[in-house]
């Protein structure tokens, strides 16, 4: 693979890993949601949940998800410097980087500017559940990044 295509397709793998994070933190904070609607008594049918989930996808995609990237391209940038000494690390590296990256973005955005993107983000188990997100993102990135 000459040096372009391989760059070419370690940013495929970079983007994949992007929306994977990105799918499962828009996943997790809209059942969040549905969570605490059915704790106070509404009653919330699977047509209602798949279709809040996607209108989450969708509503989210311009904010969240560059949000992720950003977060993914520094994190995974340390990552590839850590590599050179450690490289028999590099998938606990990676599901690390991807689980802070995600916390990160939650804790950045409350200190700087009191705001949390998604409403799972304000306890520490929501923030844990997003920093899962992120974990599973880092680990396809690595897994995939193994067949290059």
């Amino acid at each position: 693979m000459n040096i372009p295509t391989a760059l070419l397709y370690r940013f495929g793998l970079y983007l994949l890993a992007v929306l994977t994070a990105y799918v499962l933190a828009s996943f997790t904070a809209t059942q969040s949601v549905v969570s605490n609607l059915v704790s106070m008594g509404l009653e919330v049918d699977l047509v209602t949940r798949l279709s809040m989930t996607a209108k989450d996808l969708l509503g989210m995609a311009g904010t969240l998800l560059p949000m992720i990237a950003a977060g993914y391209l520094v994190a995974f940038l340390v990552v590839g410097l850590l590599l050179y000494w450690r490289p028999q690390w590099r998938t606990p590296l990676y599901i690390v980087a991807g689980g802070v990256a995600l916390i990160a973005i939650h804790l950045t955005l409350q200190l700087a500017f009191g705001i949390t993107p998604v409403a799972i983000g304000r306890t520490v188990g929501g923030l844990l559940v997003q920093g899962a997100a992120g974990a599973v993102g880092g680990y396809v990135f690595s897994r995939l990044m193994r067949k290059v």
